[in-house]
């Protein structure tokens, strides 16, 4: 009797799978880069700390920038 492939996406996986539940992964690499996903998923949480740093990070050099740029009481409060 001939053995039958299975039709997998792949031959083999980085991390530990369950064969009956469709080769659904049992563990998550987070540190890992070598996947597309899990690069967009280091990306997006890194580009989302570094948006959310820069954004908050004006408030404590706000008297240093309002003597530099010679802003106004009400250009500060808008800005």
């Amino acid at each position: 009797v001939p053995q039958v492939e299975e039709d997998k996406p792949y031959k083999t996986y980085i991390c530990s799978i369950d064969p009956a539940q469709g080769d659904r992964a049992t563990e998550i690499k987070l540190c890992s880069f070598s996947r597309p996903h899990m690069r967009a998923f280091h990306y997006s949480w890194w580009g989302f700390f570094i948006a959310f740093f820069i954004w908050f990070a004006i408030a404590p050099l706000l008297a240093e920038v309002k003597i530099t740029l010679d802003l106004t009481k009400q250009q500060v409060w808008t800005s």
